[in-house]
């Protein structure tokens, strides 16, 4: 069997894509909120996971998100 190569990149459909423009405009703008908390949003990194998140609720073509480590 073929091991899985390292460094192979993530793919996104185009509604992720779409998605994460969208809220991307949206933060730029300071019209993004968080969830909850309804904050303002003003880390880019956030304002991705926001967008990657609505584009898997939107059944977009999107990897599951990341596992966390625990110690």
């Amino acid at each position: 069997m073929a091991a899985k190569a390292k460094g192979t990149k993530r793919t996104y459909g185009p509604k992720a894509q779409e998605k994460v423009e969208q809220v991307m405009r949206e933060m730029k703008e300071g019209k993004l909120r968080s969830g909850t908390s309804g904050k303002k949003v003003t880390s880019r990194k956030q304002a991705i996971a926001i967008g990657l998140s609505e584009a898997r609720k939107a059944g977009g073509k999107v990897p599951a998100p990341g596992t966390r480590k625990r110690r």
